[in-house]
């Protein structure tokens, strides 16, 4: 049976890594292009336009942060960074830079392949009422919430999101000054088959103040409850 092949491109320095998760990704059913530093991988992102990214901070030219900040500065395309297990750091700062998810070294191929899975569910979701029919806008603030054309505005004026920091975002609108653990954000945001840790939502968290809130170091939109997670506050009129 015929169907759409997702693509992945694989930016990774060592060329045994990129040999064996190539095998093993195209096993799984994906097309895999690679590039061996930063400069050829911006190249081939908006050369080729894979459906997803698989990014090496550790690159011989240009980190890895910066390939991740510049692609995000032009597109909201999914990007899973590649750290080392014990590079805590590494992580959140991958994850500031616009990361969407990450995975550590040694890596997995059937765990990687799961994130891919989840990361293009996120990138291609569609959101709707419980009724299964398009959802309307959202208004609290001065944020509104299009879900239909997947568009957020602050005070009339478009807010560039990823498609993880938009589903986060409706996440907290659909649950109204209700308190969210890092684990729910975790399972209903990243998937179920997400196996990661808390520092990945406060990393998206942080990102989305910065752009919807008007002093993202005083938040009053998404705020933090400290112990258990985060809720979108809300005010009655």
């Amino acid at each position: 049976m015929m169907g759409c092949v997702n693509r992945v491109l694989l930016i990774e320095d060592d060329e045994q890594i990129r040999i064996a998760l190539g095998l093993a990704l195209e096993d799984e059913g994906y097309s895999v292009a690679t590039a061996p530093d930063g400069e050829s991988g911006l190249n081939a992102v908006f050369d080729t336009a894979p459906d997803v990214v698989l990014l090496d901070l550790r690159l011989p030219d240009i980190s890895g942060f910066d390939v991740c900040r510049r692609i995000r500065a032009r597109s909201a395309l999914p990007i899973i960074m590649v750290t080392a297990q014990t590079d805590s750091h590494d992580v959140v700062a991958g994850l500031e830079a616009g990361a969407d998810d990450y995975v550590t070294k040694p890596v997995v191929p059937k765990e990687l392949a799961a994130r891919i899975r989840a990361a293009l569910r996120r990138a291609g979701g569609v959101f709707t009422t419980g009724d299964n029919a398009p959802a309307a806008r959202d208004k609290f603030a001065d944020i509104e919430i299009s879900r239909g054309e997947a568009r957020v505005l602050k005070a009339g004026a478009e807010v560039s999101l990823t498609r993880t920091e938009f589903n986060l975002l409706c996440e907290f609108a659909d649950h109204p000054n209700q308190v969210l653990s890092r684990q729910q954000l975790l399972e209903r945001v990243w998937g179920y088959e997400y196996l990661g840790d808390g520092r990945l939502v406060d990393a998206h968290v942080r990102r989305l103040r910065v752009k919807i809130e008007t002093h993202p170091d005083e938040p009053t939109i998404v705020v933090t409850v400290r112990g258990i997670g985060y809720r979108l506050n809300i005010h009655s009129a």
